[in-house]
């Protein structure tokens, strides 16, 4: 079995993310109910991009670790969610993303990354307190049609942890198409393209 492999480094709360959407519960971003987090800004630029309105580099929301530690634990207490999904846009540009995770799992909190950055090439901090990597370039031409949550062929499901060892299913079998539409100051969708 893996183990979760927290590395100890300073956990600084005060941290800046930039922050397009979270959407508070969700069961269409991984195992679980979860809240999801996308980040905005992208550098990688894939074509065919789920999120292409994510792409571009600017400020959106700016909010400290703390702040979205808070709403992940309230969400917890209101929602039951399981663990956090970091989407984007490209997480790994945000520095604060070692510090979020952290924090999260501090309070029992599993998380997920998609990430355009192959598995190699992400930073130990990056990897430590993650629990599952969806990794690589969205390949518009090896469109995955059998996986779930997985855009193209050419991406791995990496468990960093044992969290979501038994979820493989979840990964792997076909599931019920799904969008969720949540109305509030603004109408936010997200799930399977239909």
């Amino acid at each position: 079995m893996l183990k979760q492999r927290n590395r100890d480094f300073p956990l600084d709360l005060s941290k800046k993310l930039n922050i397009a959407h979270i959407n508070l519960c969700t069961e269409v971003e991984g195992p679980y109910k979860r809240m999801a987090i996308w980040f905005q800004g992208c550098n990688i630029l894939c074509k065919g991009c789920c999120n292409p309105e994510l792409q571009e580099i600017k400020v959106s929301h700016l909010m400290t670790v703390q702040d979205v530690v808070d709403i992940a634990v309230k969400s917890k207490a209101e929602n039951g969610i399981e663990g956090v999904t970091f989407l984007g846009g490209e997480p790994t540009l945000q520095e604060g993303l070692p510090c979020l995770a952290k924090a999260l799992a501090q309070v029992d909190l599993g998380t997920i990354l998609f990430t355009g950055i192959e598995y190699d090439n992400l930073s130990d901090d990056i990897k430590a307190n993650i629990d599952l990597i969806v990794d690589g370039r969205y390949e518009a031409t090896l469109f995955d049609d059998e996986r779930n949550l997985v855009g193209s062929k050419n991406q791995q499901i990496i468990y960093l942890s044992d969290r979501y060892i038994t979820c493989l299913n979840w990964f792997m079998k076909n599931r019920e198409k799904k969008v969720e539409i949540n109305v509030g100051s603004m109408l936010f969708v997200n799930g399977d393209v239909i």
